[in-house]
């Protein structure tokens, strides 16, 4: 599998990157464990994860992993803090307090001393981004993270962080959404991106699962959007304007030969600033498709005619 610098950063990254988002919840131990290991095996190493999915199961299951199915030095390890569960209701928390004792959980949960990139993992309205942003200065200066970035961040506040980090540490990465139904970055995100010099790592590259053509027909008893906690994740893209954007994938497919969620990674592998797609399967077999979209080139053509069916809306001031 190719490795990708994450921006201007030294570190490397491989193009399929592996989600975590359903380990110990919807993905069992045995299951997880392949995962890991045909993931490996196929060259990839970054493994993406956070203390908030499945309130830290998620981290404690992949730790378990560590040593056994890999060495973590084989690995690159990132994870996400400032979502927590209080109670019955989920808190966004970026304080300085609540990211560095989150991310001292996770090292103890992923059984190591350090990972490799830390995010923030959505914004905090009540928390100056100053003092986030200290947070990610401290994770770095005391060795429990080698890399630092954001997730889920508008352009102005990735333009912010950057100023503020500096040259060191540096802002190295900027996860966000991203697929063929979810171009939103790239009105300002990716632009801002590119100019600080941060690599993007895409999640949700097959758009919530929908740009596999699952969904084309019914909802499987089976699929995410027939899961109680999942359903209201997918369902904002079963929509009409979806379904074009599926039905020309599905099309492009056909005439391939491949599988329409390997034209959806294949088009995004192509985009500016994409170090790496995010993809969270959750199973091995779901896992071993999206590997096989790794050696597919799409024709210049018909990454245009995929731009075009799938293109937002740009107005003032993006285009003036």
């Amino acid at each position: 599998m190719e490795q990708h610098h994450v921006g201007g950063t030294g570190l490397r990254v491989s193009r399929l990157g592996l989600g975590t988002m359903t380990w110990s919840r919807d993905t069992d131990e045995h299951d997880a464990r392949e995962q890991l290991r045909d993931f490996v095996d196929a060259g990839g190493t970054l493994v993406d994860t956070s203390a908030s999915y499945a309130e830290g199961g998620a981290e404690e299951l992949l730790g378990s992993l560590l040593g056994d199915v890999v060495e973590r030095d084989e690995l690159v390890l990132c994870t996400k803090a400032g979502v927590r569960r209080r109670g019955d209701r989920v808190a966004v928390d970026g304080s300085r307090g609540a990211l560095v004792s989150s991310l001292d959980a996770s090292l103890a949960r992923l059984r190591t001393d350090h990972v490799d990139l830390f995010l923030v993992q959505t914004p905090d309205p009540r928390t100056p981004l100053e003092e986030t942003v200290s947070a990610l200065r401290l994770a770095v200066s005391s060795g429990r993270a080698r890399y630092v970035g954001l997730s889920n961040h508008a352009g102005w506040q990735v333009a912010r962080a950057a100023t503020l980090l500096g040259s060191e540490p540096g802002l190295a990465a900027v996860q966000a959404e991203y697929s063929l139904l979810q171009r939103g970055i790239e009105r300002e995100v990716v632009p801002a991106s590119l100019a600080l010099g941060a690599g993007v790592l895409a999640w949700s590259p097959l758009g919530r699962g929908v740009l596999t053509g699952k969904y084309r027909r019914t909802v499987p008893a089976d699929s995410r959007a027939a899961s109680p906690h999942l359903a209201g994740f997918v369902e904002p893209y079963l929509s009409h304007t979806s379904a074009a954007v599926v039905e020309a994938v599905a099309t492009a497919a056909s005439g391939l030969g491949r599988a329409p969620l390997e034209v959806a990674l294949a088009w995004l592998a192509g985009r500016p600033a994409v170090a790496s797609a995010v993809v969270g399967a959750r199973t091995a077999d779901h896992l071993r498709g999206s590997l096989a979209a790794l050696d597919l080139e799409l024709p210049d053509e018909l990454r245009s005619a995929l731009d075009e069916v799938s293109a937002i809306p740009l107005g003032y001031p993006e285009r003036f």
